[in-house]
């Protein structure tokens, strides 16, 4: 049974528990960006250098005018008198050197400001202990949570993570499927925007590769190379639509409708509200399934402002994520129009924002943390070596049940 949220409760909210069955926001309006990075886990593994670090000298070979190279190897090993072998083993703690030696060997390196290569150890050992997460946006609150969730996670496993901000760029994302064309990273976790989960499986390169979203309606795993965590957001939908019609409402509308985008989110969300309209026998109306240009609070207060002259034929609204929700909401109170007791309204993502609106947004909840963990994990065991077949990992999700949705009495 929904459990109606209890206000001024801290770090627990009253659910709708369900089984399991990521969640994310669409419709990005962005243009590229250049990568953001953040923090992750511990330092990547020592290993053999082959190459300078970011500190510059000049050099008797320094041509006149150029900007001074940064020191290598070479240089540590004239520095100290020494050759490059030893500089390595001292470098990396390999070999036998006498103690002598190595102190030698080490002021040289304080003294030139010497630096391991993050390459040149990658290309002896195989391994960066790097990550990539890329996304379509960075500042959407939910892809944000997941960011925080996902170098959590990694962080926990010792590795970092690089943050890529798509903007929904084709090309882009095209770049990201096929593994970046270069070797700076172990793996990928991918939320793809313009292309498909199909597309971007069939793109993929050989670097280790975890999907983030929804497959496309009746692509199954059959044939699946690339390991895939999401939640059931059909089945989400369908609760939310349950939910709705336990508290009296009857005549439901959709909000996020993506007609160009057949493979995204919205498709498998609309696609469950309908089954339970359906299964509730109440009717399914084409002209309450509401387009939108992006899931973003501008477009669910536009959308809603589009229809308030009919507005009193439905009684609830089915948002396909929160900010869609929280503008379809501000447009409703703007125009005198209740929420709940004219329009009952749920949203999707539980982003903080829904917590503190008035009223308080009862929305689907996908397990942010949960997802992050099986991306990386299943990420890692493949950097690793410990993978098995790809597969469907369907992680759980709850109905928060607050205000927007409440019945008087």
């Amino acid at each position: 049974m929904n459990g109606a949220e209890t206000p001024g409760a801290a770090g627990a909210e009253p659910t709708t528990p369900v089984s399991p069955a990521p969640s994310s926001a669409r419709g990005s309006s962005r243009a590229r960006r250049a990568p953001a990075v953040a923090e992750g886990g511990p330092a990547a593994e020592a290993g053999p250098v082959v190459e300078a670090g970011p500190a510059a000298v000049a050099g008797p070979a320094a041509e006149a005018g150029a900007p001074p190279r940064a020191p290598g190897l070479k240089d540590v090993a004239a520095e100290a008198g020494v050759s490059w072998k030893t500089v390595s083993n001292v470098v990396n703690g390999t070999g036998r050197v006498g103690d002598a030696t190595r102190r030698r060997v080490e002021e040289a390196i304080e003294r030139l400001g010497y630096r391991p290569s993050l390459a040149g150890r990658q290309l002896r050992r195989g391994r960066t202990h790097i990550l990539a997460l890329a996304v379509p946006e960075i500042d959407h609150p939910y892809f944000s949570w997941l960011a925080h969730a996902t170098i959590s996670a990694a962080r926990a496993r010792g590795y970092r993570v690089l943050i890529d901000e798509t903007g929904g760029d084709r090309a882009t994302e095209i770049t990201v499927a096929r593994g970046y064309d270069e070797r700076l990273i172990d793996g990928i976790l991918f939320s793809p925007l313009e292309l498909s989960l199909s597309e971007a499986d069939a793109l993929r390169g050989r670097t280790p590769m975890v999907l983030l979203g929804e497959r496309s309606v009746g692509t199954g795993g059959a044939g699946v190379r690339t390991e895939h965590v999401s939640i059931d957001n059909v089945r989400a939908a369908r609760e939310a639509v349950a939910h709705l019609v336990g508290t009296g409402r009857r005549r439901i509308a959709f909000v996020g409708v993506e007609p160009d985008a057949p493979e995204r989110s919205g498709v498998l969300r609309l696609r469950g509200y309908r089954e339970e309209l359906r299964a509730q026998g109440l009717p399914v109306d084409p002209a309450w399934e509401l387009p939108v240009s992006a899931y973003t609070r501008a477009e669910g207060a536009r959308v809603v402002g589009s229809v308030l002259a009919r507005i009193d034929h439905v009684d609830g609204l089915l948002c396909a994520n929160d900010q869609l929700a929280l503008g379809a909401m501000h447009a409703l109170r703007r125009n005198g129009v209740r929420v709940p007791a004219d329009v009952a309204v749920v949203g999707w993502d539980n982003i903080e924002d829904g917590r503190y609106a008035n009223p308080t947004l009862t929305t689907v909840a996908p397990d942010v943390e949960g997802i992050a963990a099986r991306a990386v994990a299943a990420v890692v065991d493949q950097v690793e070596g410990r993978a098995g077949e790809p597969a469907d990992v369907v992680v759980p999700h709850r109905l928060l049940v607050r205000e927007s949705t409440a019945v008087d009495g």
